[in-house]
Order: structure tokens, then sequence, then C-alpha cells
């Protein structure tokens, strides 16, 4: 079990992680959301052990997870991190690179180790090339089966996919997660993806200015979401008085909706002017404007610039948000 309890740390006077606490059980996987600067990447980095806490303590099975001033290689033997860096020897082999930290002692079970891992993140036919001759996205997918050769108990991953190929990530995310979850390792992701939270992860840690707003599972943080912040890490989300969608007496409430939870209605309370559609492959994302607000929803196909359209929302969607 990972214990982080009550942790804060500061860049010189700038504080970064502000009175930061929740557990890990062993083979969860977690994401962690939120926008850039809020504090993703450094409490990866203070999880393993790489920057010495200003308060608060962090606990591996009990074990303390101790930075620079306690040990002269920072770290945690029973952790891996991944950074966005990659931290790749050049020139040397993708397969000499993912076997970097595996003994000698054994060859035939050191290479077996090497090609179970080159073949999870599809590198195989990579394995005699040099690193430097790597895309950025190989590189990225060398440095993953690294991180896993020696099987370590937690793994950190800082935007782990970021670089790769869409045709290639989800491949290599089912083949990742699934290989984690048969090894009980446990995994923190920092991400941008919301794919890496809702399909990857039991629970999701949404972050903002240093501080923990939301923690629970991950569908949960999805569907319900705490404010209209945490629901736009997931997409476009519209802040809709409720009074358009039902009748209701609070004319100060307000309900979030996801841009596809709208969709159209003959006659109903919620009006507005089209002012655009956007093309995004499987269905149209449309701006329009009502009451001088911006609103956007989803439609099968495009509406003329200055169509007026109804909109309305699944009954149930208002009854579990309100």
């Amino acid at each position: 079990m990972l214990q982080v309890q009550d942790i804060s740390f500061a860049y010189e006077s700038k504080k970064v992680i502000s009175e930061v606490s929740f557990t890990i059980n062993r083979g969860q996987n977690v994401a962690i959301i939120g926008e850039s600067g809020c504090g993703k990447s450094t409490l990866l980095k203070l999880i393993y052990g790489l920057y010495d806490l200003d308060q608060g303590t962090i606990q591996w099975n009990d074990i303390p997870v101790l930075g620079p001033k306690y040990n002269l290689v920072p770290g945690m033997e029973q952790m891996k991190y991944l950074a966005q860096d990659f931290d790749l020897m050049p020139y040397i082999t993708v397969a000499e690179n993912v076997g970097k930290f595996l003994s000698n002692i054994y060859p035939e079970e050191k290479k077996k180790r090497i090609d179970e891992l080159l073949e999870m993140v599809e590198m195989t036919e990579f394995a005699h090339v040099k690193a430097k001759y790597l895309s950025g996205g190989q590189q990225q997918r060398v440095a993953l089966a690294r991180v896993l050769a020696l099987e370590p108990e937690v793994l950190l991953l800082d935007e782990p996919f970021s670089n790769i190929d869409s045709f290639r990530k989800g491949a290599l995310r089912r083949n990742l997660f699934a290989y984690l979850k048969q090894k009980e390792i446990t995994c923190i992701i920092a991400t941008h993806d919301s794919v890496d939270a809702l399909s990857f992860s039991d629970e999701t840690i949404v972050m903002q200015n240093g501080k923990i707003i939301a923690h629970d599972a991950s569908p949960k943080i999805y569907l319900k979401p705490i404010n209209k912040y945490v629901a736009s890490l997931y997409g476009e989300v519209n802040e809709i008085p409720l009074r358009l969608l039902e009748e209701f007496l609070d004319a100060d409430a307000t309900i979030l909706v996801y841009s596809h939870e709208l969709f159209l209605a003959e006659k109903s309370n919620l009006a507005l002017t089209v002012k655009h559609s956007y093309y995004k492959g499987h269905t149209f994302l449309l701006k329009g404007i009502y009451d001088r607000k911006v609103l956007f929803f989803e439609n099968s196909f495009p509406i003329p610039e200055g169509t007026e359209v109804f909109l309305t929302v699944d009954e149930d969607v208002i009854t579990y948000r309100k």
C-alpha cells in the first residue's frame, strides 16, 4: 500500500504541492489528471524520492520514501519512474537498453525477458537498432519496456503515451495495463488523456493548483464532476441553467452537461443560434450562442450557421447531476 500523508513541497518560494494526502492499494491503476502546471509531475517525483518533502510523509508498505538528503542515489528500489525525457542510452541497441539493469548471470533468461518486453511494446523488429535512430514514439516504447524489466512493485508514468502514434497507442495501452494487472504492479500515471483515466484506471485523482480537489472511482469522477474544471478535463462541457432543461424552482441552479449529452429537440426552453460546425470524424461538434453565452453540442450532421435550434438532455443525466 502506498500512503501519502499531508505532503507539501515548494521550488524555492513557489509552493507546488500543498497538503496532499491519499492511499493506493497494491495492484491499483490510478490516474492523476489536471491542467498543465497543477503539480502532477512533481507529485510523481516526490513519490519516487527525487525531492525532499517540506512537510508530510510518503510510505510504501510501511517503508518511508526518502529524498536526496538521505539517499546518495535518489529514488526508491521498489519503484520505477518513467519521465518525459526517456533517458535512453543513444549508442547502444534497443535490446541493450531494455536489458541494461538485468543480470548477465543467466543470459538465456535475460534474452527471454527482453524479447517478452519488446513484444509487448511492439518493438521486436528494432531489437538491434541503436536508440539514436529511433523516432520519439519508438524511444518512448523502449523506455516503457526498460522500466518494466526488473518488474517493479510501483510504476510511475509521466505522460507515457504522449509521443506515440494514435494507431499504436490503443494496442500499447491495452497490452501495458493488462500486463500490470496480471503482475499486480501498482501504477500511477500522470496524464492529459482522458482515455488513460477512464478506460484503464481504477481511480482518478484530480489536481488543481497543487491540491487534490477530487479523488474517486474513475467513472464517478467523469459522470458526476464536482465542478466545471473537473468536467472540462474530459472534453467540451457546458454549464446550463437547470430551468432551461426542466421546470425547476431554483432560478440560479445550474447543471454540467457534456457536449455529447445534448441533442436536438422540436421545441425546448434551450434555444440557441448555430455559429460553427467542426467535423470530428464520427460526429460534428457544433458551437452555438444562447443568451450571449457559448454552448457546445454534438450532432450526426452539420447545421448551417445562423440556424436556430432547440436542445434538450436525457432526464437520467439531470437526475444524476442535480
